[in-house]
């Protein structure tokens, strides 16, 4: 009886393994980037066909096994860790997103680690190091797993516009080598109230089917004070649909909110991140280093950087960014064309007043002498007359007796014209 059963079972098992190629096939592109439970089932294939007496197709599972461990062991070990804790499917450049019902319209943006800039935000120390920490915490998921602790899986990032959030939240899904699900929460807004909590629902079910990191930018479109009187009950609504869904996603992959406007956001949702993170406008030496960062191919001289720095105090990296795309323009035009840095200022205060302190748009526009004084007692940017002479055009002797000219005046009671 038992021979019987066998040879009835023959003609089903050599169908199988007519398809082997196929199953071999599967079996290498999931082992690509397995998952341990992925991993598991492939074993369990390999040893059930070779208890079967398959030791040909059991070896082929064995060689793709090989292989991939030995991939694992060359890739970078930074990247494999961070892979390890999240679970869930692959997300590939093909993979629909979610639409709006009413409208067709993509609810979010999928973004992949090479398609983000590798070099990482320009942020101060204290910044960095709190980065640096988020990152870490990925990086040794395994040992924190050993003491029953795991890294953050929240991050609300918030500031000023231009200050680099967004930048910020993109280079870190690229070092933990994870793809992100851009979503614009105004986006979500449907004039249908009804339909904006079922667009937070799709969209948060597909990212917890795939291993990603989910990044709210506008946070603030939808996460509102509730007690707002100007606000009716279907939005308060919402807006608890979005805390449930943010609940839910705490145990299954990374998220990341970004505002521009904190106040604006329930205290219930700040409790929803663990990390909350302030990126602040930058101060002088970190300015005078975004400067340089945009600066090329254009060399501009040290003097040059540091009086940007100090005419840019209290501006975002973007707006810095601005004023150095207007310095690299006025220095590249025809040679009759060109601007010295003073005119170059000027004209950047003039297209753009709202971006620069009233304080040094004033020292801008007033007499040189007044400029200069100022650019010479300054502490922090501490220019000699030297620095003075070559960013205004003019040699030191002359500006120091325009210095004196009006330090006398001063003491008498005059102040002398520029």
């Amino acid at each position: 009886m038992r021979i019987t059963m066998a040879k009835n079972a023959t003609p089903q098992r050599d169908s199988v393994m007519e398809h082997f190629s196929i199953v071999q096939a599967l079996c290498r592109a999931a082992m690509a980037d397995a998952s341990p439970a992925l991993r598991k089932q492939v074993e369990r294939l390999r040893d059930a066909l070779a208890k079967d007496g398959e030791a040909k197709q059991s070896s082929a599972l064995t060689s793709i096994l090989t292989t991939a461990d030995r991939t694992k062991e060359l890739a970078p070990s930074r990247i494999e860790r961070s892979k390890a804790p999240l679970l869930g499917e692959i997300l590939g450049r093909n993979t629909p997103v979610p639409v709006d019902r009413e409208t067709s319209a993509a609810l979010a943006e999928i973004i992949f680690p090479a398609d983000i800039e590798s070099s990482a935000p320009l942020f101060n120390a204290t910044v960095r190091q709190a980065i640096g920490t988020i990152i870490e915490e990925w990086e040794h998921f395994d040992a924190l797993a050993e003491i029953d602790i795991r890294p953050s899986k929240t991050c609300l990032i918030y500031g000023a516009p231009g200050t680099g959030k967004t930048r910020l939240a993109l280079w870190i899904a690229r070092e933990l080598d994870l793809p992100v699900v851009l979503v614009k929460l105004d986006g979500l807004v449907s004039s249908f109230l009804g339909t904006t909590a079922r667009n937070i629902g799709n969209l948060f079910t597909f990212a917890n089917r795939y291993r990603c990191v989910l990044l709210l930018d506008e946070f603030d479109a939808i996460a509102k004070v509730r007690d707002d009187p100007q606000e009716v009950g279907e939005i308060k609504r919402v807006v608890n649909a979005l805390l449930q869904n943010l609940d839910i996603r705490r145990d299954v992959g990374f998220t990341v909110g970004i505002t521009n406007h904190p106040k604006l956001l329930d205290p219930a949702v700040w409790r929803r991140f663990e990390v909350q993170l302030e990126i602040p406008k930058p101060d002088f030496d970190m300015r005078k280093t975004i400067a340089a960062h945009f600066m090329p191919p254009v060399k501009a001289p040290d003097s040059h950087l540091r009086l940007i720095s100090w005419f840019t105090e209290g501006a975002t990296g973007a707006e810095i960014e601005s004023l150095v795309r207007t310095y690299k323009k006025a220095t590249t035009v025809r040679e009759e064309d060109k601007r010295g840095l003073l005119d170059t200022l000027r004209q950047f205060a003039t297209l753009n007043a709202a971006r620069v302190q009233s304080e040094r748009r004033a020292l801008l526009f007033e007499d040189s002498t007044s400029l200069f004084r100022a650019m010479r007692d300054d502490p922090i940017l501490n220019f000699s007359m030297a620095d003075i002479g070559e960013i205004s055009g003019k040699d030191k002797s002359t500006v120091s007796r325009q210095l004196g000219k009006q330090a006398a005046a001063l003491s008498e009671g005059e102040v002398p014209n520029g």
